[in-house]
């Protein structure tokens, strides 16, 4: 095999899934008709796939095309042909597990809860700290009055007492 540049082609994984799921199909539904492939009832009787029947009014144009009908290309479809209903099967599908949305659900409700639990103890601790400092500025106004007193004392008995031992001239 010569080397022309071109890497081997690699085989796509949805493929191989495809491939694997629809070959355990068929042997669960192997009918015994007995070709061995399992896809008896999907083929025609010389091994070719059945012709799928056709509406009344359903023609092919020169091409080998579906003609028109009605101003619509007559075709057929797995899912909806309105596209809002397309869109609305598409989010249905993107929609999140009940499980996940119960447990989002809970968790909301759950940080909900502490949060007003977190902002009561806050609002707690502010009252508690006010009073708090509210006392100390009390007791510090006190602690200042009696600091005052005694300096005042003290300094009353100094000056009586430097006046009584100071000669008088």
């Amino acid at each position: 095999m010569a080397d022309n540049g071109a890497h081997p082609t690699e085989e796509d994984p949805a493929a191989a899934f495809l491939a694997q799921q629809e070959s355990e199909i068929a042997g669960i539904e192997n009918d015994g008709d007995g070709d061995g492939d399992g896809f008896g009832a999907l083929e025609g009787a010389d091994g070719q796939q059945p012709v799928q029947p056709q509406p009344a009014n359903y023609d092919l144009d020169s091409f080998g095309e579906p003609a028109t009908l009605n101003g619509d290309m007559f075709q057929e479809s797995n899912g909806p042909t309105d596209n809002y209903a397309a869109i609305a099967q598409v989010d249905i599908q993107r929609q999140e597990p009940e499980s996940l949305r119960k447990w989002r659900e809970e968790q909301k409700t759950r940080l909900e809860a502490l949060d007003s639990a977190s902002k009561a103890a806050e609002a707690e601790w502010r009252e508690k700290a006010k009073k708090e400092l509210e006392d100390w500025h009390v007791h510090q106004s006190e602690q200042m009055e009696k600091n005052k007193a005694n300096n005042r004392a003290s300094e009353e008995a100094f000056l009586a007492e430097t006046d009584s031992d100071s000669p008088r001239i």
